[in-house]
């Protein structure tokens, strides 16, 4: 046998071997910040044969889903999604051998592209200022889970920061953001805009940093932007970070073609996770970093069961996709409430019933 066929033989075993490595470590994953809140307004979770289960029970034992994601507020009006219930779930994830991640909004309610809440405790403060209170109520948040040795895998500083961390906009009554005709949202004061204050975005994310590497230093750090199809928004963005000093371990990613569809005839749910994959090889081979799909959901409807079944396909294609076509460099995926009930959230995954519908066969391994 001559060098050249042993030295082939031995990199199609090193590469055999490297995808096995990979398809061991790979995390499928699911957000359940709305469980407890369901929990106790008395809804009961079922399998598809009518049998009663705990819900995080079933996501692990019959969908191999191994990883829960809990997002942690910092003052909640309204209660809810705060440390105390955090560490509810990450005691219940523990005992299950499950992973954790921890999804810091560093606001009192919901942060996202379109507003970034500053915490009403943190109003009027100046810049250094913000930075030590993202530093304290990070460290506050992984102390308490700490002292009830939990230690979460991974922990995203900012929720879909795409547009920077700590912004307002004009809001109704309800706290959700106000929109023109157009869709635009008005900011009415900003710490931390990624195109009026960009330097002060990237010392929020490495004060977040900073802090997690202090209570958890081999927990892996994550910023988390949406729109996984769009590679300007991460050249943008993690280019700003990098460029003042924000410091990160991996890249999130929100992939939604549904949300991404809507209102844009011309794009398709195919195209779009197509483009996510091309990003995630892209981004992992820029910034030298591993990347994880942190929010993905399809839509559920009854009355369509061709619906749901395509959600199905879709969900399927994503976690063999991250697997196979990243380069090894995506190392999960995570849905994001599969456990909702048709009614207030269309991209839950389970029925009226709160029982799971074909979308969850996504996360079967064939």
């Amino acid at each position: 046998m001559n060098k050249t066929l042993i030295t082939a033989l031995l990199l199609m075993q090193t590469c055999f071997l490297s995808a096995q490595k990979l398809q061991k470590d790979f995390v499928k994953g699911a957000d359940v910040g709305f469980l407890l809140g369901q929990e106790k307004r008395g809804t009961k979770f079922h399998d598809r044969n009518g049998n009663e289960r705990e819900c995080i029970e079933m996501l692990k034992n019959d969908y191999q889903i191994g990883a829960i994601r809990m997002r942690v507020w910092v003052n909640p009006r309204w209660g809810g999604c705060d440390k105390n219930e955090l560490l509810q779930i990450a005691k219940r994830t523990k005992k299950l051998g499950m992973d954790l991640m921890v999804d810091f909004h560093y606001s009192d309610s919901w942060a996202d592209p379109a507003k970034q809440p500053i915490p009403k405790a943190w109003l009027g403060h100046s810049f250094e200022e913000m930075k030590q209170d993202v530093r304290n109520h990070t460290i506050e948040v992984l102390t308490l889970l700490k002292e009830n040795d939990i230690t979460p895998r991974w922990v995203q500083v900012g929720n879909e920061t795409t547009n920077g961390m700590l912004w307002n906009v004009k809001t109704d009554e309800r706290g959700f953001e106000i929109k023109d005709e157009k869709g635009n949202t008005t900011v009415t004061e900003s710490m931390g805009h990624i195109k009026t204050e960009p330097q002060q975005y990237a010392g929020f994310i490495r004060a977040g940093y900073d802090a997690v590497k202090e209570v958890f230093p081999k927990a892996i750090v994550i910023v988390h932007l949406d729109r996984g199809h769009k590679q300007s928004i991460y050249d943008q963005n993690l280019d700003t970070i990098v460029k003042y000093g924000g410091k990160f371990d991996m890249i999130g990613m929100s992939l939604y073609p549904y949300w991404a569809m809507e209102g844009h005839p011309e794009l398709n749910a195919d195209q779009i996770i197509t483009d996510c994959m091309a990003n995630i090889r892209y981004v992992s081979k820029k910034y030298k970093c591993d990347v994880m799909i942190v929010e993905t959901g399809y839509e559920v409807d009854e009355k369509h069961p061709e619906v749901m079944e395509e959600g199905r396909r879709q969900l399927t294609r994503v976690i063999k996709e991250s697997q196979t076509e990243t380069n090894g460099h995506c190392r999960g995926v995570f849905y994001w409430e599969p456990q909702c009930m048709p009614g207030g959230y269309k991209l839950g995954a389970f029925d009226h019933n709160a029982a799971p519908t074909v979308i969850m066969d996504g996360f079967i391994e064939k």
